[in-house]
């Protein structure tokens, strides 16, 4: 059971960085990628630079990173659930009893599972349609497909993370919440900031 339990969380590790390496490359490509395009359009309607890279086409970089951020989105909303950074509205949850708190947060959770998973699904469908019909990008002529993956990819991948922060919300009463940076002059430890609605409450075992 300890080695099975071992060998998960390592699984569990592999997929974290997993994730955040593929929008850590995504955004950075393609940023790099606009960067590259509009340096080159400039220079091209330059007198001087015109010669050196007018003959440079990169009419498929708009599309490039319009799959790239795509594909970041979804990946992204998947980090967004694991980590805690979607922004939710909870002052009324916030004023529950804590049991029906708790039960009120799991339902959610499991909702977000469950709509998620009807999404993959509807996704699966959609890209085997896509693959069916056999059509191409406009300019980089992919298989529009490849696109259309990003979406039951990145819902499932959602539905997983759903799952896994109910299940740990179930054994601990935590929900995962994102490290928000420093401002200088904000006092974090505000007086009576642990007794107001604003503040998310931990549920007490």
């Amino acid at each position: 059971m300890i080695r099975t339990d071992g060998a998960r969380t390592a699984l569990f590790h592999v997929l974290d960085h997993l994730e955040e390496t593929l929008i850590a490359v995504l955004i950075g490509t393609a940023t790099l990628l606009i960067f590259v395009a509009v340096l080159q359009r400039y220079a091209a309607a330059t007198r001087l630079l015109y010669p050196y890279v007018g003959h440079i086409n990169l009419g498929w970089a708009q599309e490039a990173c319009i799959l790239m951020f795509v594909w970041m989105a979804k990946i992204g909303a998947a980090y967004g659930v694991r980590t805690g950074i979607h922004v939710g509205v909870d002052v009324l949850v916030n004023r529950l009893p804590d049991r029906s708190r708790a039960a009120l947060i799991l339902f959610g959770l499991l909702c977000g599972a469950l709509f998620t998973a009807v999404v993959g699904t509807f996704g699966v469908k959609f890209v085997m349609a896509r693959y069916s019909f056999g059509d191409m990008t406009a300019e980089m002529e992919l298989p529009s497909w490849i696109v259309y993956l990003a979406i039951p990819i990145g819902s499932y991948l959602m539905c997983f993370r759903f799952l896994q922060v109910a299940l740990s919300f179930w054994r601990t009463g935590h929900l995962p919440v994102h490290d928000h940076g420093h401002v200088d002059g904000l006092d974090e430890d505000l007086p009576g900031a642990d007794s107001s609605d604003l503040f998310p409450k931990e549920i007490r075992r």
